[in-house]
């Protein structure tokens, strides 16, 4: 890579106007956080959630701060998808995308002897194959601006769980696709991050009518992915913990 390949377009000023992110499931939990965090720091934002209320509430919220525009719809739909990468492109052009938005398979989470095809089916289409998709529509964006991708992960993608073969499957595969993505795309950073156990409604559902009070509230890890986009680190698989503070580590575990 050159020297302008490296090069960070936000701080060089070269943008006509705020930085760009499109985050998916971007309505509460991980991805409501992530979206604080850049409107806080004057980012404009393309949200995308399944779930039209909340992400109204996110809109009306985040509003406040930076320009949003919040598309509700599924990602495994082509169409919606493509009016994400529109809107970025209108936008100015993504510098950094996002993939939080995530499936588990099922609440409680089946075991693979007895996962249902279509379910199965339905957690790759949304892990691994919305995120890849919508990374396709938006790089032409993503390389113009030396972006990141930012692709979440989970311990379940490396550790093996009972109960959570279909999830962790697809995890691992998407950990897989992006290693390869950064090695196809060397003007783009792309980065398969582990937040961690976080008090969601998705690892509530992961573990139904249990209490997860213990766990660390989203907004926690936050930090971390700060630091990934402030340092530009290479791309790679990174555990949020390990990129935080030691103090705010700790805050965490105990939050």
């Amino acid at each position: 890579m050159t020297d302008a390949d490296t090069k960070n377009p936000i701080a060089d000023g070269a943008w006509r106007g705020n930085p760009v992110a499109v985050i998916t499931g971007g309505s509460q939990g991980l991805g409501l956080a992530l979206a604080r965090g850049l409107a806080e720091r004057g980012w404009s934002l393309v949200l995308d959630a399944r779930t039209a209320d909340k992400l109204a509430a996110a809109d009306y919220e985040l509003s406040k701060l930076t320009t949003v525009v919040a598309l509700a719809g599924d990602v495994t739909d082509e169409g919606h998808r493509a009016d994400l990468a529109e809107t970025a492109a209108n936008l100015g052009g993504a510098s950094l995308l996002v993939n939080n938005a995530s499936a588990l398979g099922g609440s409680p989470m089946p075991a693979l002897a007895g996962f249902p095809l279509p379910a199965l089916r339905a957690t790759f289409e949304v892990n691994v194959l919305a995120p890849l998709a919508l990374a396709q529509l938006l790089l032409p964006q993503l390389r113009e601006h030396g972006g990141e991708i930012v692709n979440i992960s989970s311990d379940a993608a490396v550790e093996p769980y009972a109960g959570w073969g279909g999830y962790g499957a697809s995890k691992a595969a998407l950990d897989h696709a992006s290693a390869i993505l950064a090695l196809e795309e060397p003007k783009v950073r792309v980065w398969s991050v582990d937040p961690g156990d976080l008090r969601t409604q998705m690892h509530q559902d992961a573990f139904p009518g249990e209490d997860i009070s213990d766990l660390p509230l989203p907004q926690t890890v936050v930090p971390a992915f700060l630091r990934l986009l402030d340092e530009r680190r290479p791309s790679g698989r990174y555990q949020a913990g390990d990129l935080l503070p030691k103090t705010a580590a700790a805050e965490a575990e105990v939050a």
